[in-house]
């Protein structure tokens, strides 16, 4: 009996080791795959770290390509409003200046309205065409002259206290 269980666990012996080489070859193919999949892993993330890094540097790029042009925009339309106001009160000047040539014309106009009823002699109305022909040429050489067309419809500026002077 001794010899064969001998026997047997000298044939158990080679079936083990014959067990733990192939078990050996396995765990070592495990292992490579094991390391090839971890280097794999390791690889693709690398890369998708560097998709995202790349990605966040575009945005950033874009971002700072926006604030420029928002800037730009921001100083057209500052420079289109301060244009604007400048026209607006330009605008203002003028219907001010037109409104008074115009009063100053009605008034004329009623005056020699006036003048035309009340005068039925000729010498006097040729006077008078020729007083207004003057007064014509003297308003239209003012309407050409810019430099004095600034004084007119200037306001007198006076406080309370400068009134009590007198």
């Amino acid at each position: 009996m001794m010899a064969t269980s001998s026997g047997n666990s000298s044939g158990s012996t080679q079936i083990q080791n014959s067990g733990s080489e192939e078990d050996m070859q396995v765990l070592m193919v495990v292992d490579e795959r094991k390391r090839k999949r971890m280097q794999s892993n390791r690889e693709s993330a690398r890369r998708s770290r560097m998709r995202k890094q790349k990605h966040l540097d575009d945005l950033l790029a874009q971002v700072t390509q926006l604030k420029k042009e928002n800037n730009n925009i921001l100083n057209s339309i500052n420079m289109t409003t301060a244009q604007y106001a400048n026209v607006e009160a330009n605008n203002s000047v003028l219907r001010a200046q037109m409104m008074e040539l115009s009063q100053r014309l009605q008034s004329l106009n009623e005056i020699l309205s006036y003048i035309n009823s009340n005068n039925t002699n000729n010498n006097v109305n040729s006077n008078i065409n020729g007083v207004f022909d003057d007064f014509q040429i003297c308003s239209e050489t003012l309407m050409n002259n810019s430099w004095n067309m600034m004084y007119v419809n200037q306001p007198i500026m006076a406080n309370a206290d400068m009134l009590y002077q007198y």
